[in-house]
């Protein structure tokens, strides 16, 4: 498990720098990807803000949808076995360092290495990517057309490549291709974070038709 939470962890690194590039690209100082890869470190958030802002968006709320997009983090918290992240001043930077990968791992991990499992690619992830968003930032001035490298597709590239082996239980697999469709159905009718949230209803069904067995 320690080599694929150092890959997933490059994966997120080389992923930052493009977003780090990007920032720059698009008109924002060269603090801001470095202080919001610090203080959001949530990637998918600070690409939308980074994005729509760029465009005209109002900022109050793009930063709406990012909070919306991260609600996903309610479930991945009561899915997380009682403990993994730690109590007292542990608890804060362990929910700040809660991500899909964190949390894939920990659930993949059996009850004893599921905390260890957690903390090694949280904290991997909370030094590569604000380490990735600085050097993006920094290179953003010499690599214009970030898109032409494809590091966006690396970060869903190695989260389907950790989810895959669960899909072999069919009751997963079920669960999987429902909330799927269901996302894809509501995309053109909520915002932005939204058809993540309500692919969740796949999760309780399944976990209903579970308890029902």
């Amino acid at each position: 498990m320690a080599k694929d939470i150092t890959l997933v962890c490059l994966a997120v690194g080389l992923v930052a720098v493009s977003y780090g590039a990007i920032a720059v690209v698009s008109g924002f100082p060269l603090w801001l990807p470095m202080v919001q890869s610090v203080l959001v470190l949530a990637g998918s958030s600070e690409l939308l803000f980074t994005g729509l802002v760029a465009a005209g968006g109002n900022p109050v709320a793009v930063a709406c949808a990012g909070l919306l997009v991260n609600a996903r983090h309610v479930p991945y918290g009561l899915a997380l076995q009682p403990g993994v992240t730690g109590s007292g001043w542990r608890r804060l930077l362990g929910t700040h360092v809660m991500n899909d990968e964190s949390v894939i791992f920990a659930l993949s991990a059996d009850t004893v290495g599921a905390t260890t499992a957690y903390w090694a690619c949280g904290l991997g992830v909370l030094i590569a990517w604000p380490g990735g968003a600085a050097i993006g930032a920094l290179l953003g001035s010499v690599v214009h057309d970030t898109n032409a490298f494809g590091l966006d597709a690396m970060f869903p590239a190695v989260i389907l490549a950790l989810v895959l082996p669960k899909l072999r239980d069919r009751g997963t697999l079920r669960a999987a291709l429902a909330g799927a469709a269901i996302a894809l159905a509501a995309v053109p009718f909520v915002p932005a974070g939204a058809p993540v949230l309500l692919a969740l209803v796949a999760v309780v069904m399944a976990a209903k038709e579970q308890e029902a067995r």
